[in-house]
């Protein structure tokens, strides 16, 4: 399929607007968003919102949830809201969720603040690729739409909590996928630029040991050992991981003991776990519940776990919406080739909701978590092109602009 007259028009927008691209881009990667470091989330939340305001859109800021106790982080009024930014069209058949995230991995005070170009066509910076990239590239796509006078229906989520489960969130995202008929995630393309279609699950756990301080030279044999304990159980995780079926179960931190001369009295250990499907996450789950005691004899062990991010699967749905961003991409001229990944991301909580979702939307780049972080700077545009006329096509029911 070629680009309609109208589509072209939106493609030279958006090239017309590469500069814009840019400096966008270094203005957001120059506010810190990463450990909850509300000042910067609270301004690029404002700075986006208003810009899908003027586009017609209505903001609503729901109040996060809590996260599980044990796994950490803010509560109350720490907790970031999420906004959603609805606009809706009446003549247009079908409607977008876009999901978009605030949240870098990166500290506030660290001496990697700002994007830095360089002389091989790419940018440095805190967050440029995962997502701020992909957030700037998609206001801006749905500005280029405005502008040639498309009509699409969306609502665009913004949370700030991605990077770390996505819990203060998750409600938000699965009510508004219950609404919408296509689901577009903004996360950054594969290494190849490939669009990801399968993702696997994921799930974090904490298991805690209890002993009996008591002093080493005087009183050992009194003491019982919650780190021997808690040893004793890693010993055991370490051999459940079967990497050729998807089974993947990994420990750290760990913390136990205050001083070498007193047996410890606590001991735990945190740890990550990644599945291809339900099948394989229920086998994870029964043998780490299995390293439990029972009673309150020492050494007592306690298990915590939370496996909030189904896998995602390559459903019919998503296939049919893949092979449309494929055909949009090939319209203009890019390829899009297809892959799976162990990584996950909110687009397995939308497809989990129901919602047919595609979610390596965003720019092209790599380093993402590391203080390498680039991007690749002509995905800006193209990306952006990309974005734009799939959202204009899945708004108008998978027909032409």
């Amino acid at each position: 399929m070629t680009l309609s007259q109208q589509e072209q028009r939106v493609a030279d927008e958006i090239a017309r607007r590469g500069d814009a691209l840019l400096d966008d881009l270094r203005r957001h990667v120059g506010i810190p968003t990463g450990k909850n470091h509300r000042p910067g989330l609270d301004e690029t939340r404002q700075r986006l919102t208003e810009r899908l305001e003027r586009l017609g859109a209505t903001t609503e800021l729901v109040q996060g949830d809590e996260k599980p106790a044990w796994l950490g982080g803010p509560t109350g009024d720490e907790i970031p809201p999420t906004a959603v930014c609805r606009r809706s069209q009446g003549e247009c058949p079908s409607s977008v969720l876009i999901a978009g995230h605030l949240d870098t991995v990166h500290e506030p005070e660290s001496d990697f603040r700002e994007l830095t170009i360089r002389d091989d066509g790419t940018a440095t910076g805190p967050g440029c690729v995962d997502m701020k990239g992909g957030l700037v590239i998609a206001v801006a796509a749905l500005e280029a739409l405005e502008h040639v006078g498309v009509p699409a229906s969306w609502t665009f989520t913004l949370n700030s909590d991605e990077e770390t489960g996505t819990y203060h969130s998750e409600r938000v995202l699965r009510s508004e996928s219950a609404s919408h008929d296509f689901g577009l995630a903004l996360e950054p393309a594969l290494a190849d630029g490939s669009l990801a279609v399968e993702r696997m699950g994921s799930g974090q756990f904490q298991l805690e040991c209890f002993g009996r301080s008591a002093h080493v030279g005087r009183a050992f044999t009194d003491g019982v050992s919650a780190v021997t304990a808690l040893a004793e159980r890693l010993v055991a995780i370490g051999a459940m991981p079967d990497p050729a079926r998807g089974k993947i179960i990994n420990v750290g931190p760990v913390r136990g003991g205050a001083v070498t001369n007193a047996v410890p009295d606590y001991a735990a250990a945190w740890g990550n776990v990644r599945f291809p499907d339900q099948g394989v996450s229920d086998e994870l789950a029964g043998e780490l519940e299995a390293l439990q005691t029972q009673g309150e004899a020492l050494p007592r062990a306690v298990l915590h776990r939370s496996f909030n991010r189904p896998a995602k699967p390559l459903i019919p749905g998503t296939e049919a919406l893949a092979l449309r961003a494929r055909e949009v991409a090939e319209s203009l001229g890019q390829s899009l080739p297809f892959a799976k990944t162990g990584g996950v991301c909110d687009g397995n909580i939308l497809q989990d909701a129901g919602l047919p979702t595609i979610d390596t939307l965003g720019v092209r780049g790599g380093g993402l978590h590391t203080p390498d972080e680039w991007i690749e700077l002509d995905s800006l545009v193209e990306r952006c092109q990309l974005l734009a006329i799939l959202i204009a096509r899945l708004s108008a029911g998978g027909s032409e602009a």
